[in-house]
């Protein structure tokens, strides 16, 4: 769907529709829909009055005009209670709206941000809509031939603006689209199964990024890492027929030799469990254990078209975890990138094993901050539940940014404690490390293990393992892959480029 800006004024949109957001309870409109209402002879107000809509979070009505403006609709969609209203009802409210008319094969609509509901958040109000729009209305649908010709698409949103804001929106609209598009890229490399979503296919689509400006690719192979010594990604790659990749997406945007802020994303484009197998139900929701770095990418690219002032650097270590004969075995030691050993007690701890050859890697480009992101611990999940990411580090700095970040676009962290006693529990008997530390504390324990791993450079991880994959429809999020966290650490690298 496009979204695009105009100037002029709402009632006079010649259009399919056009949506207003109404608060709950008020007694008095806002001025947009009061205008509206008095142009179309109190239609809102009756609908209002019989019952039939009072404003609750993201209930639609739908009125028909009769010709009374230019518009065939008025799609009202309700924001909850004024003193209550935030960005993230902003974004459900707007997805439900295009939901509806989606569902109505309505193809065009159009609508103008009443900025006495958020008088102080212009900006984001103008995000909040465009993101709830666009990420409320996606879905994954190569694989649908059967009534193919029955899917429905919107075509376009128009924003209808005073010329004064003019310039503001219009570039607020243009960086919501292009991060609205980065969501759906990762979504869409989520969605796709592993057998069309190999490490080769991750790497392909890293090479088609490069082809931005000031954006470059580089794929080490399995050779390459052999000779580099990245035995522990190599061992978790034992037991699959796809060679493994580590790819290496370079964005240079900030000041010649300017250090890099790093991130680095899980890749398992399919996980087994290995030796230590998973069980059978839900093993297909395994597809999405490369979210990490699929999010990663995303970043990069985004990053790219915004054209920030910084230099970043995205790893992604890409491979499968399967069983096999040549196949890593619980009791196996590997001596890693960085020269560390590791003792396998799990072959389903495999996240770990093949981050800590990238964090490694990650450090030859003396980077001025490391975030990585992964689907890391089930545990992460009964801890925080499945909206939430799970956050550690030991950079107070990065971590008070992740979580002004997260307040802003909804992608919301909570910290948990990463204190030194927590070592202990990933101390070897005849290795320097295990890579599990049994079931307690074991989120913890898995970024304990990766601390080992990024020498004294600033780092933090982020367990996306509960939000990246949702199984119920959310408000601007389908059921199926969300795209997390790439609006958070987009946020994070303007608010970054700002300062």
């Amino acid at each position: 769907m496009n979204i695009t800006v105009k100037k002029g004024n709402l009632a006079d949109t010649k259009t399919q529709a056009i949506i207003l957001g109404v608060c709950e309870s008020e007694k008095d409109f806002s001025k947009l829909v009061a205008g509206i209402d008095q142009k179309t002879g109190g239609l809102i107000r009756d609908v209002m009055k019989k019952g039939d809509f009072d404003g609750k979070p993201s209930q639609v009505c739908l009125i028909y005009t009769r010709g009374t403006i230019q518009a065939e609709r008025i799609a009202l969609v309700g924001l909850g209670k004024k003193k209550e209203l935030d960005l993230e009802k902003v974004r459900g409210a707007f997805a439900k709206v295009m939901q509806h008319l989606r569902g109505l094969k309505i193809g065009d609509a159009a609508t103008s941000m009443d900025w006495s509901l958020l008088p102080d958040q212009k900006e984001q109000f103008a995000s909040a809509l465009v993101e709830g729009a666009k990420l409320g209305l996606y879905q994954y649908t190569p694989y649908k031939t059967v009534n193919r010709e029955d899917l429905k698409e919107m075509r376009n949103l128009e924003m209808v603006v005073t010329p004064d804001d003019y310039p503001l929106i219009l570039e607020e609209i243009r960086k919501s689209n292009i991060i609205t598009d980065a969501v759906c890229f990762a979504r869409d490399l989520v969605s796709a199964p592993s057998n069309d979503m190999t490490p080769k296919i991750m790497a392909d689509h890293a090479r088609k990024i490069a082809k931005r400006k000031n954006v470059s690719c580089h794929v080490l192979e399995k050779g390459k890492m052999k000779a580099l010594g990245m035995n522990a990604l190599l061992g978790v790659a034992a037991g699959s027929h796809q060679p493994p990749k580590l790819i290496i997406l370079e964005y240079k945007g900030g000041n010649k030799g300017e250090a890099p802020i790093a991130f680095v994303g899980k890749g398992l484009t399919f996980d087994s469990g290995g030796i230590s197998i998973k069980p059978a139900e839900k093993m297909d929701e395994m597809k999405t254990d490369m979210s990490g770095g699929a999010a990663v990418m995303a970043v990069v690219m985004a990053a790219a078209d915004l054209k920030l002032p910084l230099n970043i650097v995205g790893l992604v270590p890409a491979t499968e975890n399967m069983s096999g004969g040549g196949a890593l075995k619980p009791g196996d030691i590997l001596k890693s990138y960085s020269g560390k050993t590791i003792e396998v007690l799990n072959t389903d701890a495999e996240g770990r094993l093949i981050l800590a050859d990238a964090l490694s890697y990650a450090l030859r480009y003396k980077p001025a901050a490391i975030i990585d992101v992964a689907t890391l611990t089930g545990a992460c999940i009964i801890a925080l539940g499945e909206d939430v990411i799970g956050m550690l580090g030991k950079d107070e700095q990065i971590k008070k940014d992740i979580s002004k970040a997260a307040q802003t676009t909804g992608e919301l962290v909570w910290e948990l404690p990463l204190w030194d006693s927590y070592s202990d529990m990933i101390k070897s008997d005849i290795a320097d490390y295990k890579n599990t530390g049994g079931r307690v504390a074991s989120t913890i324990t898995a970024a304990a293990f990766l601390s080992k791993f990024v020498g004294d450079y600033p780092w933090v991880h982020l367990d996306i393992a509960g939000p990246a994959w949702t199984t119920k429809d959310k408000p601007y999020i389908p059921k199926g892959a969300s795209g997390a966290p790439v609006r958070l650490l987009i946020e994070y690298l303007q608010n970054r480029a700002k300062k």
